[in-house]
Protein backbone atom coordinates (compact mmCIF):
# COMPACT_ATOMS: atom_id res chain seq x y z
CA UNK A 1 0.00 0.00 0.00
CA UNK A 2 1.53 3.20 -0.95
CA UNK A 3 -0.39 6.90 0.35
CA UNK A 4 -1.58 9.13 -2.36
CA UNK A 5 -1.15 12.82 -2.16
CA UNK A 6 -4.25 13.14 -0.46
CA UNK A 7 -4.46 11.86 3.15
CA UNK A 8 -6.86 8.90 3.45
CA UNK A 9 -6.34 7.69 -0.13
CA UNK A 10 -3.93 4.99 -1.66
CA UNK A 11 -2.62 2.25 -3.94
CA UNK A 12 -1.52 -0.62 -3.74
CA UNK A 13 0.34 -2.81 -7.13
CA UNK A 14 -0.38 -5.93 -6.24
CA UNK A 15 2.33 -9.13 -7.73
CA UNK A 16 1.25 -10.36 -10.82
CA UNK A 17 1.81 -14.25 -11.63
CA UNK A 18 1.07 -14.84 -15.29
CA UNK A 19 1.82 -17.60 -17.36
CA UNK A 20 0.34 -19.82 -20.34
CA UNK A 21 -2.94 -20.59 -18.70
CA UNK A 22 -3.49 -16.05 -17.28
CA UNK A 23 -2.87 -14.75 -14.35
CA UNK A 24 -3.51 -14.92 -10.75
CA UNK A 25 -2.97 -11.76 -8.16
CA UNK A 26 -3.70 -11.37 -4.33
CA UNK A 27 -5.35 -7.77 -4.77
CA UNK A 28 -6.69 -7.41 -1.14
CA UNK A 29 -5.37 -8.96 2.19
CA UNK A 30 -6.82 -7.58 5.18
CA UNK A 31 -3.83 -7.99 7.46
CA UNK A 32 -1.29 -6.00 4.75
CA UNK A 33 -4.01 -3.14 4.82
CA UNK A 34 -4.62 -3.04 8.38
CA UNK A 35 -0.65 -2.54 9.09
CA UNK A 36 -0.46 -0.08 6.64
CA UNK A 37 -4.01 2.08 7.26
CA UNK A 38 -4.06 1.50 10.60
CA UNK A 39 -7.29 -0.11 11.17
CA UNK A 40 -9.20 -2.91 9.08
CA UNK A 41 -11.31 -2.52 6.54
CA UNK A 42 -15.15 -3.71 7.32
CA UNK A 43 -17.02 -5.42 4.39
CA UNK A 44 -20.37 -4.55 4.16
CA UNK A 45 -20.78 -4.58 0.17
CA UNK A 46 -19.31 -5.36 -3.06
CA UNK A 47 -20.23 -3.72 -5.79
CA UNK A 48 -19.59 -3.95 -9.68
CA UNK A 49 -20.63 -1.58 -12.76
CA UNK A 50 -20.17 -2.67 -16.61
CA UNK A 51 -19.64 0.65 -18.40
CA UNK A 52 -18.63 1.66 -22.04
CA UNK A 53 -15.87 3.94 -23.22
CA UNK A 54 -16.45 7.41 -22.19
CA UNK A 55 -18.90 6.50 -19.10
CA UNK A 56 -17.80 9.03 -16.12
CA UNK A 57 -19.52 7.66 -12.67
CA UNK A 58 -19.15 10.25 -9.89
CA UNK A 59 -18.05 12.29 -8.17
CA UNK A 60 -19.89 10.22 -5.28
CA UNK A 61 -19.20 10.88 -1.79
CA UNK A 62 -21.11 9.32 1.78
CA UNK A 63 -22.14 11.40 5.16
CA UNK A 64 -19.67 10.82 7.34
CA UNK A 65 -20.39 9.32 9.69
CA UNK A 66 -20.54 6.52 9.18
CA UNK A 67 -19.37 7.56 5.34
CA UNK A 68 -18.60 4.82 2.62
CA UNK A 69 -14.63 4.10 2.66
CA UNK A 70 -13.92 1.91 -0.89
CA UNK A 71 -11.39 -0.30 -2.43
CA UNK A 72 -11.49 -0.14 -6.00
CA UNK A 73 -9.89 -2.34 -9.32
CA UNK A 74 -10.43 -3.15 -12.31
CA UNK A 75 -10.99 -6.92 -13.59
CA UNK A 76 -11.51 -6.22 -17.31
CA UNK A 77 -10.67 -2.94 -19.64
CA UNK A 78 -9.09 0.11 -17.94
CA UNK A 79 -10.40 3.49 -16.03
CA UNK A 80 -8.93 6.68 -15.06
CA UNK A 81 -9.85 6.48 -11.76
CA UNK A 82 -10.12 9.57 -9.34
CA UNK A 83 -10.10 10.69 -5.69
CA UNK A 84 -10.82 14.30 -4.93
CA UNK A 85 -10.79 15.64 -1.75
CA UNK A 86 -13.86 17.49 -0.68
CA UNK A 87 -13.36 17.39 3.14
CA UNK A 88 -14.06 21.41 4.07
CA UNK A 89 -11.21 22.18 5.96
CA UNK A 90 -8.85 19.72 4.52
CA UNK A 91 -5.47 20.74 3.47
CA UNK A 92 -5.82 19.85 0.21
CA UNK A 93 -9.70 20.20 -0.28
CA UNK A 94 -10.68 20.72 -3.92
CA UNK A 95 -7.28 18.75 -4.66
CA UNK A 96 -8.06 15.42 -7.12
CA UNK A 97 -5.45 12.31 -8.16
CA UNK A 98 -5.97 10.26 -10.97
CA UNK A 99 -4.80 6.38 -10.92
CA UNK A 100 -5.12 4.14 -14.02
CA UNK A 101 -6.71 1.00 -13.07
CA UNK A 102 -6.32 -1.88 -15.17
CA UNK A 103 -6.46 -5.37 -16.45
CA UNK A 104 -2.33 -5.55 -16.79
CA UNK A 105 -1.39 -3.85 -13.84
CA UNK A 106 -3.92 -4.93 -11.69
CA UNK A 107 -3.42 -2.02 -9.24
CA UNK A 108 -6.13 -1.27 -6.67
CA UNK A 109 -7.30 2.52 -4.74
CA UNK A 110 -8.35 2.98 -1.39
CA UNK A 111 -10.37 5.93 -0.73
CA UNK A 112 -11.26 6.72 3.51
CA UNK A 113 -14.45 8.04 4.45
CA UNK A 114 -14.87 11.62 2.88
CA UNK A 115 -13.27 11.52 0.13
CA UNK A 116 -14.92 11.41 -3.41
CA UNK A 117 -15.18 9.04 -6.19
CA UNK A 118 -14.97 8.90 -9.72
CA UNK A 119 -13.88 7.81 -13.03
CA UNK A 120 -14.12 7.11 -16.81
CA UNK A 121 -13.85 4.06 -18.61
CA UNK A 122 -10.84 4.25 -21.13
CA UNK A 123 -12.45 0.57 -22.93
CA UNK A 124 -15.68 -0.91 -24.08
CA UNK A 125 -16.86 -3.12 -21.17
CA UNK A 126 -14.50 -1.66 -18.46
CA UNK A 127 -15.60 -3.61 -15.02
CA UNK A 128 -15.06 -1.72 -11.86
CA UNK A 129 -15.62 -3.81 -8.69
CA UNK A 130 -15.61 -2.05 -5.39
CA UNK A 131 -15.46 -3.71 -2.04
CA UNK A 132 -17.46 -0.91 0.22
CA UNK A 133 -17.16 -0.42 3.93
CA UNK A 134 -21.29 0.40 4.58
CA UNK A 135 -24.26 -0.11 2.48
CA UNK A 136 -25.65 1.92 0.27
CA UNK A 137 -28.30 4.05 1.56
CA UNK A 138 -29.38 6.79 -0.65
CA UNK A 139 -30.07 9.51 1.79
CA UNK A 140 -26.85 9.76 2.39
CA UNK A 141 -25.38 9.47 -0.91
CA UNK A 142 -24.35 12.96 -2.60
CA UNK A 143 -22.35 14.14 -5.70
CA UNK A 144 -20.50 16.97 -7.15
CA UNK A 145 -20.50 17.77 -11.33
CA UNK A 146 -17.74 15.33 -12.24
CA UNK A 147 -16.65 18.35 -14.84
CA UNK A 148 -16.84 21.03 -12.53
CA UNK A 149 -13.34 23.34 -13.53
CA UNK A 150 -13.17 24.38 -10.07
CA UNK A 151 -12.17 21.29 -9.44
CA UNK A 152 -10.95 21.03 -13.09
CA UNK A 153 -10.32 17.16 -13.40
CA UNK A 154 -8.42 16.26 -16.44
CA UNK A 155 -10.51 13.90 -18.14
CA UNK A 156 -8.71 11.99 -21.32
CA UNK A 157 -9.07 15.14 -24.26
CA UNK A 158 -9.88 11.98 -26.67
CA UNK A 159 -13.11 10.63 -25.24
CA UNK A 160 -16.28 12.04 -24.88
CA UNK A 161 -17.87 12.01 -21.50
CA UNK A 162 -21.16 10.28 -21.00
CA UNK A 163 -22.58 10.92 -17.74
CA UNK A 164 -25.82 9.64 -15.87
CA UNK A 165 -29.01 12.68 -15.77
CA UNK A 166 -28.11 12.42 -11.94
CA UNK A 167 -24.34 13.03 -12.22
CA UNK A 168 -25.08 15.97 -15.03
CA UNK A 169 -27.73 17.69 -12.36
CA UNK A 170 -25.07 17.34 -9.62
CA UNK A 171 -23.79 20.36 -8.05
CA UNK A 172 -20.66 21.93 -8.46
CA UNK A 173 -18.23 21.83 -5.28
CA UNK A 174 -18.74 25.15 -4.31
CA UNK A 175 -22.51 24.69 -4.50
CA UNK A 176 -22.45 21.90 -2.54
CA UNK A 177 -20.31 23.62 0.17
CA UNK A 178 -22.49 26.66 0.16
CA UNK A 179 -25.41 23.88 1.21
CA UNK A 180 -23.61 22.26 4.18
CA UNK A 181 -23.22 19.33 1.91
CA UNK A 182 -19.95 18.45 2.03
CA UNK A 183 -18.40 16.30 4.89
CA UNK A 184 -15.79 18.49 7.13
CA UNK A 185 -12.13 17.40 7.23
CA UNK A 186 -12.47 17.20 11.29
CA UNK A 187 -15.10 14.98 11.34
CA UNK A 188 -13.38 12.76 8.91
CA UNK A 189 -9.89 12.73 11.23
CA UNK A 190 -12.26 11.74 14.38
CA UNK A 191 -14.06 8.63 12.45
CA UNK A 192 -10.56 7.74 11.67
CA UNK A 193 -9.16 7.74 14.65
CA UNK A 194 -11.94 5.71 15.77
CA UNK A 195 -11.43 2.97 13.57
CA UNK A 196 -7.64 2.53 14.81
CA UNK A 197 -9.07 2.61 18.61
CA UNK A 198 -11.87 -0.53 17.28
CA UNK A 199 -8.77 -2.15 15.63
CA UNK A 200 -6.31 -1.53 18.29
Amino acid sequence: MESLSIDGAWVHTPLVHRDDRGSFQEWFRGAEFAAALGHELGLAQANMSVSRRGVVRGIHFADVPPGQAKYVTCARGAALDVVVDIRVGSPTFGQWEGVLIDETDRRAVYLGEGLGHAFCALTDDTTVVYLCSTPYKAEREHGIDPLDPEIGIEWPQDIEPVLSAKDAEAPSLSDARESGLLPSYDACMEHFAALRNRSS
